[in-house]
């Protein structure tokens, strides 16, 4: 009964089904746009690549949803950076600067947005460079683009998840819940700089390592939803025991469970797949980082295929 609950809870999930309602799109600029031999990677990764004689120019960009500017405007400030940082980080990769374009209707809303981006360049040590602003605009737009850079031979895509690889879960337990939403798991805004790029660093090390086939950092769709991408764009499947997902210690004190904790936007976290061969020594890598690193199942040869089990019994829960 509770792996059907936890199985419909995916499939309801909203940030999921927003995730399908792109593949329209993504198609229709794969067959249309101009191709360049130049470009590394592209549409599924988490920073696209471009190639630049030995090393990767990475590049990302987000957009902040409208209502959280309005309602929580330092934290859609420091959103803006977190978000593309992380993108950066999640291939193995260094941020270099950030260009921003924002519009605003009010000039309080302005001041908070601005205060949040700084502290957000400040505490992740990424310039703003460049940007874009509107300060009578019609409407609040707040967009994000980042570049960073990797030596090509480091870079770990989010599109080469391998049959049989194990799936392995990484998470900061040292966290708390956003004031913007129950959803939301914040392990930065307290935190020193040098703790935040400290654990980020740690996908530097795994990348320079080679252990690791693919990888993506867990944003708006939770763990599955992340999952669900990496699955999709590697054109593997994946088989995910609920039993071995662990809820951080303090979420656990607020008593959410796991139908609650899997739809979470969790920072500081990620998802990788590996040979199992390389797992236990990417685990240690996480841990000397301080992040709780653990295999949670493996990936499939059945195609965009998403099951779950508790070990006794297993349900096919979507093809995305």
């Amino acid at each position: 009964m509770f792996l059907k609950k936890i199985a419909e809870s995916i499939k309801n999930n909203q940030y999921i089904l927003e995730k399908k309602e792109i593949n329209p799109i993504v198609q229709f600029i794969n067959k249309n746009s101009f191709k360049s031999p130049r470009i590394f990677s592209d549409i599924g990764e988490d920073s696209a690549s471009i190639k630049n004689n030995d090393k990767l120019i990475l590049l990302t960009t987000d957009r902040i949803k409208t209502t959280f500017i309005e309602k929580f405007s330092f934290g859609a400030g420091f959103s803006s950076i977190l978000v593309s940082v992380d993108d950066i980080y999640a291939c193995g990769g260094t941020p270099l600067a950030v260009s921003i374009i924002m519009s605003v209707k009010d000039e309080g809303i302005s001041q908070k947005l601005l205060n949040g981006i700084c502290e957000a360049s400040r505490k992740f040590q990424v310039p703003i460079i460049r940007g874009h602003t509107n300060i009578h605009g019609q409407c609040y737009e707040l967009n994000s683009t980042m570049i960073g850079e990797i030596d090509k031979k480091d870079y770990i895509s989010a599109c080469n998840a391998q049959e049989d690889d194990k799936i392995i879960l990484v998470v900061d337990f040292n966290g708390k819940i956003g004031k913007a939403s129950k959803f939301y798991y914040d392990t930065t805004t307290f935190e020193s700089s040098e703790i935040v790029l400290k654990k980020r660093k740690s996908m530097n090390v795994v990348a320079k390592s080679h252990l690791a086939n693919a990888s993506k950092d867990i944003s708006n769709g939770g763990i599955f939803g992340t999952l669900l991408q990496m699955i999709k764009y590697s054109n593997v499947g994946a088989n995910v025991n609920i039993k071995k997902i662990e809820i951080p210690p303090v979420l656990k004190n607020n008593k959410y469970d796991l139908e609650t904790y899997i739809k979470m936007y969790l920072t500081t976290s990620y998802i990788l797949s590996a040979p199992e061969k390389n797992c236990s020594q990417i685990i240690e890598i996480f841990k000397e980082y301080g992040l709780d690193a653990r295999i949670i199942g493996k990936i499939i040869k059945e195609k965009n295929l998403l099951r779950i089990n508790n070990k006794k019994e297993s349900i096919d829960v979507i093809r995305f």
